[in-house]
């Protein structure tokens, strides 16, 4: 099924939404990787704040290249959500809603999900430039230190993707298996 969402994302949207799902995504998102994820759980450990609220948002594991001029961001592809698993359940439980990556997530993520209400989705790996596309703006919110791995806060317009985990735990991936075993 194709559909259109605004982010933030309420957990009621995120709970109709299904594996396999077609979703463009427009509003805010924000962008962090492996070391701002890993400073944001070091803060959380520590009781500090977050530089971002969880509730309701989404994160897409991405770092940017250079913006070309005249662009808000450059090529903006996923990375790989498995370097990411040993934060994500502690982020959900905070009430993140949506991830954004590619690739497969472990069984801690997959039951944080479901406990949360929440939903993982896929961008096309590969396809950075033409996603870029879809970002209307990029601001740099904090740990400006890391640069590609800064936490952004991105304006998105139908940014694309699936849905690969739903909030009732299933997983694109595994299905899409067995389909083509049918065949």
């Amino acid at each position: 099924m194709e559909r259109h969402v605004t982010a933030p994302i309420d957990k009621e949207t995120a709970k109709e939404l299904r594996a396999g799902d077609y979703v463009y995504l427009t509003g805010t998102i924000y962008t962090a990787r492996d070391a701002a994820h890993k400073r944001m759980y070091e803060a959380l450990e520590k009781g500090d704040a977050l530089p971002l609220e969880m509730k309701d948002n989404v994160i897409y594991y991405m770092g940017p290249s250079p913006a070309r001029e005249g662009r808000p961001i450059g090529s903006a592809g996923p990375t790989t959500a498995s370097r990411m698993d040993k934060y994500a359940s502690a982020l959900l439980d905070l009430g993140l809603t949506g991830m954004i990556g590619k690739g497969k997530r472990s069984e801690a993520v997959k039951e944080a999900i479901v406990r949360n209400g929440a939903v993982y989705f896929a961008a096309v790996g590969g396809a950075g430039a033409l996603l870029a596309g879809s970002i209307k703006a990029s601001e740099v919110i904090a740990y400006d230190d890391l640069g590609t791995e800064a936490v952004r806060r991105l304006e998105v317009e139908n940014f694309p993707v699936i849905v690969v985990i739903d909030s009732v735990g299933q997983n694109l991936y595994e299905t899409a298996i067995g389909e083509y075993c049918k065949l």
